[in-house]
């Protein structure tokens, strides 16, 4: 059995070959205080954010695609596989799990020994923008230039990939999550409003746009107004929420800047022509691929289901381990 995760800081999505995408679930645990037994993980977990008592926790294991919680890591793991292999328990599957390229050698080992003791049988770890360029339908084999730049829930990774292998890559830890907050602490500033995480990113989905706008799109929320303590109803633009993101974004278009100019004379006339590939789920930000060819001077296209482009490059990796095994970082069996 092989099982491929995309462990990442706000979901993990579950690939098996033959079936595809077999979960998507936000990486959130919920966990009981008193007796610290695990309550819900997954989306019901993510039901419980902002909701729960004193003796409940609502934890993200994984900070900026690394561990940060290794008990709940592991739990969060356990379960992706038992549902995977279903009546099939007593099996031990082999993993390939993405990782970010500026993995330290100890956090590799975390993932490694977290996955073997959710019962994986081996674990292949496997640098994300790898993944997300092969799940993206990138040929990263061939001799020419190809630039992905992964923007997930912790971190943004900008990478250019030749011959197989990583040519120039840098990471920063700004990516949605960022952009939520930078949402709730716009709307506390402006409006005295305290929102949740989940209308924060409520907020980013349905009307956040990398541009201002002629016709601004609006959304109605609510929140607790901080001056009375009492909830209250407002109206927030797109152009609005977009003066709240900018300087997030000009970090993330400050990173693709920096990686360009590290990048080889040869490989960046390829970049030119081909583009530069958005994949994660920060990728799905309206307008952001003008924003970045504007900024740039160089055209970028968002990957075909960007939130799943890592997860379908596990599978590549575990149809083809053999062909692949130089991307391989570590194999513990």
């Amino acid at each position: 059995m092989k099982i491929g995760i995309d462990l990442g800081t706000s979901n993990s999505v579950v690939f098996v070959p033959k079936k595809g995408v077999v979960i998507q679930e936000p990486s959130i645990v919920a966990v009981s205080v008193p007796d610290n037994k695990i309550l819900a993980i997954g989306a019901k977990a993510k039901e419980m954010l902002g909701r729960t008592p004193d003796i409940i926790r609502i934890y993200r294991p994984l900070r900026n695609g690394v561990i940060a919680d290794f008990r709940i890591t592991q739990a969060m793991l356990k379960y992706f596989i038992d549902k995977v292999l279903g009546f099939f328990k007593f099996l031990k599957p082999d993993l390939v799990i993405g990782v970010p390229a500026g993995i330290t050698s100890t956090e590799r080992r975390a993932v490694i020994e977290a996955a073997l003791s959710a019962g994986a049988k081996n674990v292949y770890l496997v640098k994300t923008p790898i993944l997300a360029a092969l799940g993206a339908g990138v040929p990263i084999e061939s001799c020419s230039g190809n630039m992905v730049v992964d923007i997930g829930g912790g971190m943004t990774e900008a990478a250019v990939i030749s011959l197989g292998g990583i040519v120039t890559c840098k990471s920063i830890r700004v990516a949605g999550d960022r952009i939520d907050s930078a949402i709730s602490e716009y709307v506390k500033k402006k409006y005295n409003l305290s929102i949740g995480e989940q209308t924060a990113e409520e907020i980013k989905i349905k009307i956040a746009s990398a541009i201002l706008e002629k016709e601004p799109k609006v959304i109605e929320f609510k929140g607790r107004d901080l001056i009375s303590g009492l909830p209250k109803n407002i109206t927030i633009s797109s152009n609005e929420v977009h003066e709240a993101i900018s300087d997030i974004l000009q970090e993330i278009i400050h990173l693709i800047k920096e990686v360009l100019r590290e990048t080889p004379p040869e490989l960046s006339g390829d970049i030119m022509e081909k583009g530069i590939v958005l994949t994660g789920g920060g990728s799905l930000l309206r307008n952001l691929p003008i924003l970045i060819s504007k900024s740039v001077g160089v055209p970028a296209i968002v990957a075909e289901e960007p939130l799943l482009c890592v997860a379908k490059g596990t599978g590549v990796i575990l149809d083809n381990l053999n062909l692949y095994r130089k991307v391989i970082l570590t194999k513990k069996a």
